[in-house]
């Protein structure tokens, strides 16, 4: 099994005879990170599954657009928050929801997914994230769920460092009182 390497991937996707074996390696590496920050973003998992498709198939489709000024993770978790923030867009118009609403049909879906194994406070837990605003809620997921460096969370959705930061110190600071208001 050949090692995954950043640079020769980049070198291989501007080979159209090597371009194919280079997506696959892509896809490899980067599919279930990719999977696990989608589905803490829409909670079901066979939503997830459609949109890392849609991931893959837009990068495929835009790879000559790849310019390697980012990681490619990073032009990566760009598509699929874009296709999250799109997909959840269109949720909420589905269900008359507004941008500013709680996003309680995820926590429905949630609830109906045979997929989640995740015990009451897990539950109770994405209830606290559904009621954040969508960007901390981005922001918390990243750096709570994954540890994802403020600066690389920066290039990937165009906000400030500081902003960041902030953003997810309320976020924080939301969760704890909505996990502790019953107590």
């Amino acid at each position: 099994m050949q090692i995954y390497n950043e640079e020769e991937i980049v070198k291989q996707l501007s080979n159209p005879s090597t371009r194919r074996k280079a997506f696959e390696m892509i896809v490899r590496n980067h599919g279930e990170k990719l999977y696990w920050q989608i589905r803490k973003m829409v909670l079901s998992h066979e939503d997830a599954n459609d949109l890392l498709q849609n991931t893959f198939l837009k990068a495929w489709s835009n790879i000559d657009y790849f310019r390697g000024e980012a990681k490619l993770s990073t032009w990566l978790y760009k598509i699929a928050i874009n296709e999250c923030i799109t997909f959840l867009n269109h949720q909420r118009n589905l269900n008359n929801i507004s941008i500013d609403d709680t996003d309680v049909f995820l926590l429905e879906k949630l609830k109906g997914d045979e997929y989640f194994d995740g015990d009451e406070a897990q539950m109770k837990l994405q209830q606290a994230i559904l009621t954040l605003p969508e960007k901390q809620r981005l922001v918390f997921t990243m750096k709570y769920y994954d540890e994802i460096k403020y600066e690389d969370m920066s290039e990937i959705l165009g906000t400030s460092v500081g902003a960041l930061k902030a953003s997810y110190h309320h976020a924080v600071k939301k969760v704890e009182e909505f996990l502790t208001k019953d107590i």
